[in-house]
C-alpha cells in the first residue's frame, strides 16, 4: 500500500507541548519523520487568525495535526462553559481553514469521545454521532469538537480537502495535567492517593459513586494510531470520515481507584461521595473500524499505570508535575 505521507513532508503539530501533541511528535520521530514544525504560544497564538495565516505562509507545512485544545474535567467544564466553546472553536477554525487555503495536503484533527450522546448504544460506533443528547458535564467541549469534525467533513465534501479525524477515548500517560480541580479522573486519582499516602490519611474521598465504566488509552498508543492513519487511511468514499481510537476495554472507576491505590501503596479506605456527579454511566468505544484497518493498542492499562505513576512520583519529587 502506498503511504499517504512521506519523509519529506513538513509536519505542523499544533499543541506539541500538550499531552497528546507531544506523544504524536514522539511517534512521528519513531517512524522516521524528522521534519517537524512546532510553535509555542508565545511564537504563535492559535486564537489569532492573522497570526495563524502568517505562520502558515512562512513555514509552509504540508501535513497538519491539530492537537491543540482547551481541555479539563467536569469542574472546569461547568465553571468555564463559554471559554471551552469559544476558544476551541476559534483554534479549530483558524487552523483548519488556513490549512485548507494554504494547500496543505493532509490534516488530522484530534477530537474526543465526549462527542457521543450520553446514552449511546455501547460500545459506541462512529455512526452514533448526533443521535442523542450530550452529557451535560462536558457538552461545551463536545460541541466544539463536533464542529471541528463537521468542518473537516464539509471541506472534504465541498472542496476535496484531505481532512481526517480521530476520536480518542480517555487518555493518560506522560504530560498529563494533575491539577487538583481541573484534571481528568485518572490523573486526579493518582495525585489524590499519592498525597494521601504521603500524609498518612486514613481515607480518601472520591467524586461520585465509583460505578461509571470508562475506557483508558495510553497517550503513546494514540501517537502511534495518529501516524498509522496519516500513513494509511483514505476515507473516500466512506460516509464516516472519522475513526474511534481506544482499547475496546473498560472498567469501573472504583476498580481504577483500587488499581492506582495499590500501585502507589496506599492502604487506607476509599470512600465515594455520591453527592458529586458521575458523568456518563458507561463509555466504551467500538474500535472495530480502526482495528480492521490494521491498528490496535499495545499498552495494557496495568503496565501503563505503573509507568505513569512511576514517572509522576519522580516528577513530584523534582517539582516537574504539570498542574494547570
Amino acid at each position: 500500500m502506498e503511504m499517504l505521507i512521506n519523509k519529506d513532508d513538513r509536519f505542523f503539530v499544533a499543541g506539541h507541548r500538550g499531552m497528546a501533541g507531544s506523544a504524536i511528535c514522539r511517534a512521528l520521530k519513531r517512524s522516521g519523520y524528522e521534519n517537524l514544525l512546532t510553535a509555542s504560544r508565545d511564537q504563535l497564538d492559535l486564537l489569532n487568525p492573522q497570526a495563524v495565516q502568517h505562520w502558515f505562509a512562512s513555514k509552509k507545512p504540508t501535513v497538519v495535526v491539530l492537537a491543540a485544545a482547551k481541555v479539563g474535567g467536569i469542574h472546569a467544564n461547568n465553571a468555564y462553559p463559554a471559554d471551552f466553546l469559544l476558544e476551541n472553536m476559534k483554534i479549530q477554525t483558524n487552523v483548519i481553514e488556513t490549512a485548507w487555503r494554504s494547500g496543505v495536503k493532509r490534516l488530522l484533527f484530534l477530537g474526543s469521545s465526549c462527542i457521543y450522546p450520553k446514552f449511546a448504544e455501547q460500545p459506541i460506533k462512529e455512526e452514533s454521532l448526533l443521535t442523542g443528547s450530550l452529557e451535560a458535564t462536558n457538552e461545551w467541549y463536545a460541541l466544539a469538537k463536533i464542529t471541528g469534525i463537521k468542518l473537516c467533513q464539509s471541506l472534504r465534501m465541498q472542496y476535496g480537502f484531505d481532512a481526517i479525524s480521530l476520536m480518542p477515548t480517555n487518555l493518560y500517560g506522560p504530560g498529563d495535567n494533575y491539577h487538583p480541580e481541573n484534571s481528568h479522573v485518572l490523573p486526579a486519582l493518582i495525585r489524590r492517593f499519592y498525597e494521601a499516602k504521603k500524609s498518612s490519611l486514613e481515607s480518601v474521598s472520591c467524586w461520585g459513586t465509583g460505578s461509571p465504566l470508562r475506557e483508558f488509552l495510553h497517550v503513546d498508543d494514540l501517537g502511534d494510531a495518529c501516524v498509522f492513519v496519516l500513513e494509511n487511511w483514505k476515507p473516500n468514499p466512506d460516509d464516516i470520515q472519522f475513526l474511534n481510537v481506544g482499547t475496546g476495554l473498560d472498567l469501573k472507576i472504583s476498580e481504577l481507584a483500587t488499581y492506582i491505590a495499590n500501585i502507589i501503596g496506599y492502604k487506607g479506605n476509599i470512600l465515594w461521595d455520591a453527592s458529586k456527579p458521575d458523568g456518563t454511566p458507561k463509555k466504551q468505544l467500538d474500535v472495530s473500524k480502526l482495528r480492521d484497518l490494521g491498528w490496535s493498542s499495545s499498552i495494557s492499562l496495568k503496565d501503563g499505570l505503573r509507568d505513569t505513576i512511576h514517572t509522576f512520583k519522580e516528577h513530584m519529587e523534582q517539582n516537574l508535575v504539570r498542574s494547570i
